[in-house]
């Protein structure tokens, strides 16, 4: 009897996790190497949508075998550390999305009081 590929990667996955994210799904499995050893594979997969409403995956796997994981975990750690310290736990780039409304809180001064700027030039971050 031959057994299928799909039967051979179902015996070797231990165990999983799902996160979902939008257009992606990323999978964590912890898989056996032929010697019975384990390892993680890290998987995205992205929903790409056609103009005819038809849609494809595309994935990428990571990896990753046990002499990496303190390093691995070390990085990872230092990494989401340093971006989340540098610029908060805001998603900027939803910014950028269409349908993205900002809700403003009500401001704790009174603009009408303000002197008025006739002569200020308004520069954007952006214009630098």
């Amino acid at each position: 009897m031959i057994m299928r590929e799909h039967d051979l990667l179902e015996k070797e996955e231990i165990f999983s996790k799902v996160l979902r994210a939008g257009r992606r799904t990323y999978f964590f499995d912890v898989r056996a190497t032929k010697a019975d050893d384990y390892y993680i594979t890290i998987t995205e997969s992205k929903k790409f949508t056609e103009a005819d409403g038809s849609f494809h995956f595309k994935k990428h796997k990571i990896y990753l075998y046990k002499e990496d994981f303190a390093a691995f975990t070390e990085i990872l750690e230092e990494m989401t550390s340093y971006v989340l310290n540098h610029k908060g736990e805001e998603v900027i780039s939803e910014r950028h999305q269409k349908d993205f409304k900002k809700e403003y809180e009500a401001e704790t001064f009174e603009e009408e009081k303000l002197p008025s700027t006739s002569n200020f030039t308004n520069i954007e971050f952006d214009d630098i």
